[in-house]
């Protein structure tokens, strides 16, 4: 993808004459979409990123929120690999957790969960469930190998995603305050340390790639730019990271991610208002006769770029050493411009913040997205249950989560298939919450309202397990920004997200774009997964499933009939191809979340489960087990299926020994429905005024294992 005329004028105007091709490609890969944001940019102002425990927010390669006791530091980050999980799922989803992992180390943090979003085409397609195998294996194999824990998520299939998957992760990193480290150079004068695997020539151009559409044809013409991981080359990294911090022979540090050294290097000194001087052949390699160009953009993994003092690079490259690590020492900090040289000639010799930061925004036109149609299918209710149970976007995900080593690090307390992850850090005593994902259903029928939806279900994942929400970080992915449908739509979900997060009280810290999420098959529907991470006092949180003694509660609105039940966005009427109007959201959320985090919390508490995905009969299938049960009874104006299957978050099933104190909790925040008993007969007993329905837990089970029948 050539620099632009117009990018090309404005770089000749700055220096003076035409660029190099070494400065005119470091140019086109900086001044990308997916380096520069440069259509999305102007939106991102929406988001609240303030807040007393946020110590580091956007802009570095992961934030720094401390928690409440503030003894300790989390990091949290997150990513996407759409284009390269496209043409390679192997290899491009594991080095995104690569990637991400990197972002955490470069803060001084030691990596302790990873959270990955994935959504692809129709599960009944061949090419989804070969992309869905590939991404999964690639994100274990890496996940594993490096030892850190893949704790949670989300999965949807959808048909906008077959010419272009999403693969979105997130990482959570620990670190006492004085460890911390940033990507903004301190010093001039002090030199640039690479260390990690050589370099050699894959990923070239990987950061351009990722900002244009895929074509037919992507698979095989664009495999140079997909990145070839080694996590054991990874795990060495990590311990030789923090063998460097515990000497204090780091002052800061990047990440060798999106437009290789280039990259890294001139964000690192121009973050620090520097230059650098570097000389390109120091850089340790594994190919003979490379050239400049491809030295500095290629985007080889498992490479750190550290700014080290001049009297710690002889102690550096023993502990690199140590580890089995190349070691270069391939320049300087400066305080004139950002120079690079090869061969005795100068090839790049540009202002390092006009490089970094220079690319102009985007001004795109939008248009405002069509409304759903309204048509509410009639389908039997035995039909319907069995249709929505065993859709693969509500269907069990433990084929999935059974290929990670969730457990390793021992701190999981609650792991995937949970509503959000919970993590002891048994240094303070606390749990930390943490849920991750989108839906695409929901955006596609109301971009904005869906938008506000993901976040209020995140939120509502962590109150499940009696969290508090303290912060957050997003991936905005979109289709091409230049057709203004997809632009707007692409505006209405950062609206949407930021006005969400911002009612709940809770700061966005960082974040990443991806857009050009185009193919063949068109756009991807606008897709903002969200991470977010809370906090509670200890680990042992509520379950999912029910014990067997309690009264079961729904908290929040009862579905309502007729043009007000708002079944938009549905898996019942994606099973069934209807469509209408997205349901209304709580009008005070951040009580909400509140309250049901204390409730859930309560003695009287024995299980919590929020309501979303499937609405209440996937909330009631999945809290049946083979020793516990349900007796539940719907009555109203509402349809069964009206009540059974519409989809509004901040919803909440709750059971509980104290009905009444639940309720009086809830008084002015939120209705309290009482819909039965929980029993020890295993089976959920389901009466509504359009029939009854009795099915044991093991054959919700079965019916439940799509994703294992088809994969194995």
């Amino acid at each position: 993808m050539p620099l632009s005329a117009p990018d090309r004028e404005r770089v000749v105007e700055e220096l003076g004459r035409e660029p190099t091709r070494a400065e005119a490609a470091l140019f086109e890969n900086l001044w990308s979409e997916h380096c520069a944001y440069r259509s999305s940019r102007p939106l991102l102002s929406a988001f609240e990123s303030d807040g007393e425990q946020v110590v580091v927010g956007p802009g570095d390669d992961a934030a720094v929120v401390a928690l409440p006791d503030e003894e300790l530091y989390v990091t949290f980050g997150i990513e996407s690999h759409n284009h390269p999980s496209y043409v390679d799922p192997y290899d491009g989803a594991a080095t995104g957790v690569g990637g991400i992992v990197r972002d955490t180390l470069s803060m001084g943090a030691y990596p302790i969960a990873l959270l990955d979003s994935l959504y692809f085409g129709e599960f009944d397609r061949e090419h989804s469930q070969y992309l869905f195998d590939g991404v999964v294996e690639g994100i274990a194999d890496y996940g594993n190998a490096i030892g850190v824990p893949t704790v949670g998520g989300s999965l949807a299939f959808h048909a906008g995603y077959e010419g272009n998957p999403l693969v979105n992760v997130a990482c959570v990193g620990l670190l006492p305050p004085d460890r911390l480290l940033t990507a903004e150079a301190q010093h001039a004068g002090n030199k640039l340390v690479l260390v990690g695997n050589a370099t050699g020539r894959d990923g070239l151009g990987g950061a351009s790639f990722a900002s244009e559409d895929l074509g037919k044809d992507a698979a095989t013409e664009d495999r140079p730019a997909v990145q070839v991981g080694d996590p054991y080359a990874e795990k060495r990294l990590i311990e030789a990271n923090e063998a460097l911090i515990d000497e204090s022979l780091v002052e800061s540090a990047r990440d060798l991610g999106a437009a290789g050294l280039g990259g890294a290097s001139s964000e690192l000194v121009a973050k620090g208002e520097f230059g650098a001087r570097i000389d390109l052949e120091a850089v340790h390699q594994r190919e003979p006769g490379m050239n400049a160009l491809e030295i500095l953009l290629a985007e080889s993994q498992e490479r750190m770029c550290y700014e080290v003092a001049p009297e710690n690079t002889e102690r550096v490259a023993e502990i690199a050493d140590r580890f089995d690590l190349g070691c270069s020492v391939i320049g300087e900090i400066t305080d004139g411009n950002y120079s690079c040289t090869f061969d005795g000639e100068t090839v790049v010799d540009v202002p390092a913040e006009f490089l970094a930061d220079g690319a102009p925004a985007n001004d795109l036109p939008t248009e405002r997205p069509a409304e759903p149609t309204r048509d509410l299918p009639e389908t039997a209710l035995d039909t319907a249950f069995e249709r929505v149970i065993g859709d693969p976007n509500t269907a069990s995900r433990e084929w999935v989560y059974r290929q990670y080593d969730h457990e390793v690090g021992l701190r999981t307390a609650r792991g995937p298939g949970d509503d959000s992850a919970v993590l002891a850090i048994q240094e303070t005593g606390t749990g930390l919450a943490l849920s991750a994902g989108a839906e695409p259903n929901w955006t596609a029928a109301a971009p904005h309202a869906g938008a506000r939806a993901i976040a209020l279900e995140n939120a509502t994942n962590l109150a499940a397990k009696g969290a508090t929400p303290l912060a957050a970080v997003d991936c905005l992915n979109g289709g091409n920004p230049e057709k203004t449908d997809v632009y707007g739509g692409f505006s209405a979900i950062v609206d949407g997200l930021a006005g969400m997060c911002d009612a709940l009280s809770v700061p966005v810290v960082g974040g990443n774009v991806s857009l050009y999420n185009d193919s063949a098959a068109g756009a991807i529907p606008p897709t903002p997964t969200i991470a977010m991470l809370g906090a509670r006092d200890g680990y042992d949180a509520p379950p999912t499933e029910l014990v067997g003694d309690g009264t079961i509660l729904v908290i929040g609105d009862r579905a309502l009939a007729g043009h007000e039940a708002g079944l938009g966005g549905s898996t019942y009427l994606d099973t069934t191809d209807g469509s209408d109007r997205f349901p209304t959201l709580p009008e005070n959320p951040h009580a909400l979340i509140e309250t049901l985090a204390d409730v859930a919390n309560r003695e009287g508490t024995r299980a919590v489960h929020d309501a979303s995905h499937g609405g209440l009969a996937v909330t009631l299938a999945e809290m049946i087990s083979p020793v516990a049960g349900a007796d539940v009874e719907l009555d109203g104006p509402a349809s069964a299926a009206e009540q059974l299957f519409h989809e509004q978050p901040g919803r909440a099933v709750v059971e509980t020994t104290t009905p009444d104190a639940v309720r009086e909790a809830f008084a002015d925040i939120a209705p309290v429905h009482e819909i039965g008993t929980a029993t020890d007969t295993g089976r959920l007993d389901l009466a509504t005024d359009d029939g009854e329905l009795s099915i044991a837990a093991g054959t919700i089970a079965e019916r439940r294992a799509v994703l294992d029948r088809a994969m194995d």
